[in-house]
């Protein structure tokens, strides 16, 4: 396997992930069915659907279980609304939204949700002072009675539960701790990163059952692919879809095939639709040990998910990425250099652990 170095790209980067495999160009209707299962790309860097902006960033509507979840938002407003608007998709109806972290290339695109569906619901990860909001005991900080009451906070007084605000007011967020079942079959897994330049990051992932096993999707997996794929198998061993970003984009040789080898062979993960911040080289390890399991999940990309996800694919599609594919991809990282310049280092180091 050939190590590509990618220009500063690292922690911010979230998930989004296409699928070749499953494309297709139908508007996707108002309202889920309880047989439909699909998942479509609505933000990512690369993709064949010429009516769609390809950018940094990652979104995904899936219809699953009867309910329409909207997974991240991508990173700018204006092309989510863009992209939506090109595939046909309503968001309006949806049952809940899932923000799988702080960083702005899956929250980004938030405005623009709001702006047509302000009180749908979102599920985020609770974070101490965080961008969505979060409360804190009074009792998290240490008291001096010996004070006058004008040097005390709240005069000596403090409420219970100290709330603090987010930077999306007026949104209907619900803050996620640890992994918890928001509805029947459909589980957010809640993990922490430890790596450098992300630790203490909290992500969601959505786990779905389903009768062919779980469908995980992810949007950085910044906790570690591995690390989310364990959390996923005890809901049910049997994965049968991971689908998003695998936060390799930077990764060596090494680190690839450690995590191919957990996908394939550890956890014997049925289909794979990796996207968004998985990176080149990933692709096509990954490509090579799934063969036709390996799913291509390009921005406009509708996955119909069941019990063989290739019959609805697009069987011309046996490329990981094609030349235009392939310089957009590389085009929007080199643009992130300026976003993620103060990550670089930290990623780099962890490469060398």
């Amino acid at each position: 396997m050939r190590a590509t170095h990618l220009v500063a790209l690292m922690g911010v980067f979230g998930s989004a992930w296409s699928l070749p495999g499953c494309a297709t160009t139908q508007p996707t209707p108002r309202a889920a069915s309880a047989s439909t299962a699909r998942i479509t790309v609505l933000y990512d860097a690369f993709g064949k659907d010429a009516a769609m902006t390809k950018d940094w960033g990652y979104a995904a509507l899936v219809e699953m279980n009867g309910k329409r979840i909207l997974f991240d938002t991508g990173d700018d407003a204006a092309v989510l609304a863009k992209n939506v608007k090109a595939k046909g998709v309503d968001l309006t109806t949806l049952d809940f939204v899932v923000l799988s972290h702080r960083h702005s290339d899956h929250v980004g695109g938030l405005s623009y949700l709001l702006s047509v569906n302000p009180k749908v619901k979102i599920y985020a990860p609770k974070e101490g002072f965080g961008i969505f909001g979060s409360d804190l005991p009074s009792k998290f900080y240490r008291k001096d009675e010996s004070l006058p009451a004008e040097m005390r906070y709240y005069n000596g007084a403090p409420p219970e539960t100290m709330k603090f605000g987010t930077v999306f007011p007026g949104a209907n967020i619900v803050l996620i701790d640890k992994t918890t079942e928001v509805m029947p079959g459909i589980t957010l897994i809640a993990l922490v990163s430890e790596a450098p330049g992300t630790k203490e990051l909290k992500e969601l992932s959505l786990a779905i059952e389903t009768p062919d096993g779980v469908v995980l999707v992810v949007g950085c997996s910044h906790p570690g692919i591995e690390a989310i794929v364990a959390e996923a198998a005890r809901i049910n061993p049997h994965i049968h879809l991971v689908a998003g970003g695998f936060h390799l984009v930077v990764a060596q040789d090494p680190v690839i095939e450690k995590a191919v080898y957990a996908l394939h062979d550890a956890y014997k993960v049925d289909y794979i639709a990796p996207g968004h911040c998985t990176g080149e080289p990933t692709f096509t390890a990954l490509q090579k040990a799934f063969g036709d399991h390996y799913l291509y999940a390009g921005l406009g990309t509708t996955l119909s998910v069941g019990a063989n996800p290739r019959a609805a694919s697009n069987q011309g599609a046996a490329r990981v990425l094609d030349d235009g594919d392939s310089h957009g991809y590389r085009t929007l990282l080199a643009r992130s250099d300026d976003l993620h310049e103060n990550g670089l280092e930290a990623a780099r180091l962890a490469q060398t652990k």
